[in-house]
C-alpha cells in the first residue's frame, strides 16, 4: 500500500475499537499510515455505531462479524445502500442526507437521527439508485432487471405501461415516495425499462431496455421539461416532455470514465496526499445536484488492485471515502470551523471483515454515515452502514 506523498497535508485518525493499524492484504501498499513525526496517530473507541439491514429495517449491533448471515444475491435484487448524497449545506438548518436502500427504502439522516421511510408496493421487486437532487429535493431511479427479476415477464406487469416507473420523487415532509415521470411518458416500446441515467442538469439521457419474449433491445433517448420537474406526474408530464432520440455512442458520453487529470480541482487538492501512483475510480457527486461523474486514474502496467471510491463537494467542505476505509476531508462541516486552517484530514475508519467494503457515505452536521456491504462479484450479502460522530472524534482532537 502506498505512503502518502504530501506529508504535511495530512492527519491519520484512526477510528476503531481493536484494529487501528490493520489494513486489507490485498492492497497493503494504498492503505497503510504514514510513519512521519509530523502525523498525528489518534484512536477514538466511543464514537461510532454499527447498523445493518434485515428484510424489514435496520438494526444496531456491536460488530459487523455478529450480523447474521445473509444469502448472497445479485446487487441489483440486495438489500444494500445502493446510492447516497447530501443536501447542500444552509445557512439556517444542519443539511439532511439521504440513502436509497434497494428493495426497502429510503433512510433520512439529520446529524444523529435516523428515520427510515418504506413503500412495499414501489421498492420491494424494483431496483432502485441513481440519487439526484432538484432545489434540495431527492430524486431517484427504479427499474426491474430482465436477468435477475422474474416479475417483469409478468403479464400483470409487462401489459401495464403504467407499472413500468422511472423518475421517483421523496416528499421529505411527508415521508412518502411518488412517480413524476414513467417509462411510457418517453417512449411507446412495450415492456420497457429505463435502466440507466444521467442528468447534467438540464438533459436527461436514458438508455432504454425492451423486453420480449424472444429477445432485449435498446434505445437511447435524451430529454427535458418545459415545466418545473418537480411539479410533474406521470399523469400530466407528457406535454412537457421534450424527447429526442440518441444514439449509443451519445449516451456511453454521458457515462464515461474521465481521466483524472479532469477531476475537479477541489478533488485534486484533497486528494493530494494519495499516491498518483496507484489505480483508482472515483465517483464525484455535488451536494444537492445533479449526476455523478467518474474519473479514473488509469496507471499502465499497474499490479496494484483498481481501488473504488466516492467523494462529495459541498460548499463548505469535500471529502472522498476509499473502499479499504479511508476517510478524506477538507474544510469546514456546518457550524463549524474551517480544520487545520484549510488542510487535508485522512480519517481511518474501523476495518471491515474480509470480502467486505465501504461503499458509500454521506455527512449530515457533524455525522458520517458509511455504507458497508459484504461482497462477492456481483452479489451482495450482509450490508448495512456505520455511523460516527465527528465532533467528537475530529473536532475535539484537532483546531
Amino acid at each position: 500500500m502506498k505512503k502518502f506523498n504530501n506529508f504535511a497535508l495530512l492527519v491519520i485518525i484512526t477510528i476503531s475499537v481493536l484494529s487501528v493499524t490493520g489494513c486489507a492484504k490485498k492492497n497493503k501498499k494504498a492503505i497503510e499510515p504514514a510513519q512521519e513525526e509530523n502525523i498525528q496517530n489518534i484512536e477514538i473507541k466511543k464514537n461510532h455505531n454499527w447498523y445493518y439491514f434485515t428484510n424489514q429495517s435496520y438494526k444496531q449491533i456491536d460488530k459487523v462479524e455478529k450480523v447474521p448471515p445473509q444469502t448472497f444475491v445479485p446487487w441489483t435484487e440486495a438489500i444494500r445502500i445502493s446510492s447516497a448524497s447530501c443536501q447542500t449545506d444552509s445557512d439556517i438548518n444542519v443539511n439532511k442526507a439521504f440513502a436509497i436502500i434497494n428493495r426497502l427504502g429510503i433512510l433520512t439522516l439529520e446529524e444523529d437521527k435516523i428515520s427510515i421511510s418504506k413503500d412495499v408496493n414501489l421498492f420491494a421487486d424494483r431496483t432502485a439508485g441513481n440519487l439526484i437532487f432538484l432545489n434540495n429535493r431527492p430524486l431517484f431511479s427504479v427499474y426491474k432487471s430482465s436477468f435477475f427479476n422474474d416479475t417483469i415477464t409478468d403479464p400483470n406487469y409487462k401489459n401495464q405501461a403504467e407499472n413500468h416507473l422511472f423518475l421517483v420523487q421523496f416528499d421529505d415532509i411527508a415521508k412518502i415516495s411518488y412517480p413524476v415521470i414513467n417509462c411510457n411518458n418517453l417512449t411507446q416500446a412495450p415492456n420497457s425499462e429505463i435502466t440507466d441515467f444521467n442528468w447534467d442538469g438540464l438533459n436527461f439521457y436514458c438508455s432504454v431496455k425492451s423486453i420480449t419474449d424472444t429477445k432485449n433491445s435498446f434505445s437511447y433517448l435524451k430529454f427535458k421539461t418545459t415545466s418545473p420537474l418537480l411539479s410533474l406526474s406521470p399523469a400530466s408530464s407528457k406535454e412537457s416532455l421534450v424527447i429526442e432520440e440518441i444514439s449509443v455512442d451519445d449516451f456511453r458520453a454521458k457515462k464515461a470514465l474521465l481521466p483524472y487529470k479532469e477531476a475537479p480541482q477541489r478533488i485534486k487538492s484533497l486528494l493530494s496526499g494519495f499516491s498518483q501512483d496507484l489505480p483508482f475510480n472515483i465517483e464525484v457527486k455535488s451536494a444537492g445536484g445533479s449526476s455523478s461523474r467518474i474519473y479514473q486514474n488509469q496507471i499502465a502496467d499497474s499490479k496494484e488492485k483498481e481501488l473504488q471510491a466516492k467523494a462529495i463537494l459541498s460548499p463548505s467542505w469535500s471529502a472522498a471515502l476509499f473502499e479499504d476505509g479511508t476517510l478524506y476531508l477538507e474544510g469546514a462541516l456546518p457550524g463549524k470551523h474551517i480544520l487545520r486552517g484549510g488542510k487535508a484530514v485522512a480519517i481511518r475508519l474501523p476495518k471491515l471483515p474480509v470480502n467486505f467494503v465501504y461503499s458509500d457515505f454521506v455527512i449530515s452536521g457533524t455525522s458520517l454515515y458509511a455504507a458497508w456491504e459484504e461482497s462477492k462479484f456481483y452479489k451482495t450479502g450482509r450490508s448495512g452502514f456505520l455511523q460516527v460522530n465527528l465532533d467528537k472524534s475530529l473536532y475535539s482532537k484537532l483546531l
